[in-house]
């Protein structure tokens, strides 16, 4: 039976990779169906991203026979089976639009992800949850309690087996330690005003301000608060007559638009990382 995969590679650049990975994919009768790569002059590395189909080999045989091949090519490289939708668990707070879109999408099937949980530090969205029939966590937190809550989290994002972790307007900071093991696999969303408008009611500040534009930003979280590397972002124009709420109910769709986005990019294994910033294969 053929197996679909995807490998995603990333090394430092020289003559004939793209030959080295093809000619390696058909000696193990690897079809390729779709496939993408970049050089970026300034780091001097190369990104690829191959889809295929193959019938001799199973994803063991594969992995292992790409551990020898990468190696004299000092690759970073990753294998996937298509056939599994990434595991993934979901962090909201009080806001919900970004929660409920990634849920309609899920269901509807147009994200290649399996929602295995909500983890929330208050219960508002556990009815909707209930209604997906996808376990709903409730979890308080405080100053006091950030250390041990985050220590639960960690349980239920390892006992999930989740590859991906999506900070739906999860409005609390994740410590150095929590974002060190959840690195390259949690994605965050923010409004574009930050930082020009830090703090409460961003959008109250923007529309005193007389804003012409307002966004979101989808990006990888770190240590560094909102300065992880950047996946997906978009803007809408605005102008004098929009009130506060109408900025409000503009930056909610605009935020769930950018977070599907790079949710399904990264699902789909588009994302690779270079550096502090995103190589995204569409």
């Amino acid at each position: 039976m053929s197996r679909t995969y995807i490998l995603t590679l990333s090394c430092p650049d020289r003559l004939g990779l793209v030959h080295a990975v093809s000619g390696f994919l058909l000696e193990r009768g690897g079809n390729i169906e779709e496939a993408a790569q970049y050089n970026d002059p300034a780091t001097g590395l190369f990104f690829m991203r191959v889809q295929f189909s193959c019938v001799q080999l199973t994803h063991d045989d594969l992995r292992t026979q790409l551990g020898f091949f990468a190696t004299p090519y000092s690759m970073r490289w990753g294998l996937h089976a298509t056939a599994q939708p990434m595991r993934t668990v979901l962090m909201v707070s009080k806001e919900g639009h970004c929660l409920n879109d990634l849920l309609f999408r899920w269901k509807s099937g147009l994200l290649a992800i399996d929602i295995r949980a909500i983890i929330s530090n208050h219960r508002d969205f556990y009815q909707l949850a209930a209604g997906y029939n996808v376990p709903f966590h409730h979890i308080p937190v405080s100053a006091d309690t950030k250390a041990r809550v985050e220590e639960r989290q960690l349980e239920i994002i390892e006992s999930e087996g989740a590859e991906l972790v999506v900070l739906a307007r999860y409005m609390q900071i994740l410590s150095e330690t929590m974002c060190r093991k959840l690195e390259g696999r949690a994605i965050n969303i923010h409004h574009s005003f930050l930082p020009s408008f830090k703090g409460a009611k961003p959008y109250y500040q923007a529309h005193d301000r007389g804003v012409k534009l307002i966004g979101a930003t989808a990006h990888y979280v770190t240590a560094n608060l909102d300065e992880g590397p950047i996946i997906e972002q978009d803007v809408a124009r605005v102008d004098h007559s929009k009130t506060v709420e109408n900025l409000s109910a503009i930056g909610r769709d605009t935020e769930s638009q950018v977070l599907a986005r790079a949710v399904a990019w990264h699902s789909e294994h588009r994302v690779l990382q270079n550096g502090h910033k995103t190589v995204i294969f569409k």
